[in-house]
Order: C-alpha cells, then structure tokens, then sequence
C-alpha cells in the first residue's frame, strides 16, 4: 500500500508535454515539475522554447527542451531517440500539442482542414508510435492525450477542431487497448472553455464572453493551472488502473442545458 503523498510523487520520472512553450502545455509541464518530474518541453519556435526553458530553470525544475513538429515523423524520431541516450526513457507523454482554425464548414479551407487533422490527431499517433516503444520494454508508462469539450459536442465554425478532437477520444480508447497489457495507462482530459492563446477571439469578444460565463454553472472560464492536478493524477501511481478514460474539466458545462 502506498502512501498518499507516494501516490501523486513523479520524483525520478521523465516526461515529454508537446506544445509545452506556452498555454495549456506550460501549465501541465510546470505542475509534473513541481511533482518531481524532468520535464522536457516541445515547440516549434527556438527562441520561444529557450525562454520557456530559463523560466523553468529560473524556478528551480528539472528541464529540457526538444524541437520538433509533431506531424513529422523523422523529427519526432529524431529528438526522441536523443531523449533516450541522453537523459534516459520517457515515462509519461502528454500530448498537448494543438492547433484551431475558425470557418463555416461549406468555404472550409481545404489546405487548413488538412493542417488541424495534421497537427491534432496524426501528431498524437505519431508521437506516441515513437515514444511507446521504450515504454513497452520497461514494463510502464503514460500518455496523456488532450481531448477536448468538443469531443463530445459542436459549434458552428469549428469543424475540423471538433473532428479531430473527436478522432482523439477515440485514439484514446484504442491506445489503451492494445498497450495495457504492458502497463501503460493511456488517458485523456477534455478543458472546456480556458483562457489561451487559441481562445484570444473568444474571450476579447464581449457577447461570447458574457455566454460562457452564463453557459457554464461554474460561471467563468477555467484558468490554465486547473489542468494541473488532472496532469498528476493521470501521469502517477494514483491512476494506475484507469485506462482509455476522458476526464472532463469544464466547469460543468455539458452537465446542463
């Protein structure tokens, strides 16, 4: 039997949170440091990257950065395989990564419909198909897919955000499926409405914000730093037989109407 603190203790664990310069990722890598993790934070931009690595170090973390595009499979392979050798097996993958675009679905751009699929859903497969492997070896791991609110509903406009977060729910389900059995616990959580970069039209504009706040029963939007402790859970012990589940955090939006 664990201790409770035990439970929640990610000392000595190495995780990779893609997307992780800024937003949502931040919030996650900086609460499994906190936890005990090394983190290693993914981007696009170098300099953006490095400035998100002197701030962790700045407060005392564990950290390391990786550059690479999730929807490029040579990169991801790449930087995972340096992560091994030079730092040591990934135990936990949130894969945060994540991209919007915003247009009715009769002129969605057919170019931009391609990137959000790209980005969403193939960066999950993609990235987890290469960090797996070395989980499956030692006989453990994590991986934390961010679904979202939309998984499970719709708004005009965000088609290709809703499809592809509904892709990732099920991924999830199937991820779970077939890499249990090597105790790997594959998992989602799906924010609802938080105050984010890809959320800066919504919350400036003053008519959506006043209907999310009288839409959700919590009656606000959900700040980054309420993902944390959703992160801890399902990247330690505590979790250790919840498997191909989507935790919801919403503020209670999709339990009303």
């Amino acid at each position: 039997m664990f201790q409770l603190t035990e439970l929640f203790d990610l000392t000595g664990k190495i995780a990779l949170i893609t997307g992780s310069s800024r937003g949502l990722g931040y919030a996650m890598a900086e609460g499994l440091a906190k936890a005990g993790a090394t983190v290693i934070l993914n981007g696009r931009n170098q300099a953006r990257l490095d400035e998100t690595v002197a701030e962790f170090k700045d407060k005392g973390y564990s950290v390391h950065s990786a550059l690479f595009n999730v929807t490029n499979s040579s990169e991801i392979k790449a930087q995972v395989t340096h992560i091994t050798e030079t730092i040591g097996t990934i135990d936990i993958l949130i894969n945060n990564a994540g991209i919007q675009y915003r247009q009715p679905l009769v002129d969605f751009d057919e170019a931009e419909w391609r990137n959000v699929m790209d980005v969403n859903v193939n960066g999950v497969f993609l990235t987890s198909q290469a960090v797996v492997p070395a989980m499956i070896k030692q006989g453990s791991g994590k991986i934390i897919n961010i679904a979202s609110l939309m998984s499970d509903v719709s708004r005009a406009t965000i088609s290709a955000y809703v499809a592809s977060k509904g892709a990732v729910m099920q991924l999830t389900k199937s991820m779970s499926t077939e890499w249990a059995i090597h105790n790997i616990q594959v998992n989602a959580i799906a924010p609802g409405y938080f105050k984010t970069d890809i959320n800066v039209a919504l919350y400036t504009d003053p008519d959506f914000n006043a209907w999310i706040e009288k839409r959700t029963p919590a009656g606000r939007w959900g700040e980054p730093e309420e993902l944390v402790g959703a992160a801890v859970f399902l990247a330690s012990k505590a979790s250790s037989y919840v498997n191909g589940q989507m935790l919801r955090i919403e503020g209670g939006m999709l339990g009303t109407i």
